[in-house]
């Protein structure tokens, strides 16, 4: 996590705001959603990615337009235009996931 957003995402405001928002869209992940597959949301991710100059900015931190809900390998896929072709089962072993 950046230094400059460490408080912000620790603050009550923004948990209290990620889990409203997460309600609000049924806790599952949007993107998956839209390609018909049902996958539980786990990061409120930011569309307009937040910098020192607007992380202050309720507008763009805070803001329901601005936030969208992602299961772990779609935020990966986000940040780091990798898509993740493996999960881990409850005991740890790696499992292949469909491309």
């Amino acid at each position: 996590m950046r230094e400059f957003a460490e408080k912000f995402y620790k603050s009550n405001t923004w948990q209290c705001c990620r889990e409203a928002y997460a309600g609000h869209v049924g806790h599952l992940c949007e993107r998956c959603l839209k390609r018909g597959k049902i996958e539980p949301g786990e990061i409120v991710h930011h569309k307009v990615y937040l910098t020192p100059e607007n992380i202050n900015d309720p507008a763009v931190s805070l803001n329901f337009d601005n936030l969208e809900l992602l299961c772990r390998k779609c935020h990966a896929e986000e940040h780091t235009g990798v898509t993740i072709r493996y999960t881990l089962d409850e005991f740890g072993r790696v499992i292949m996931s469909d491309p």
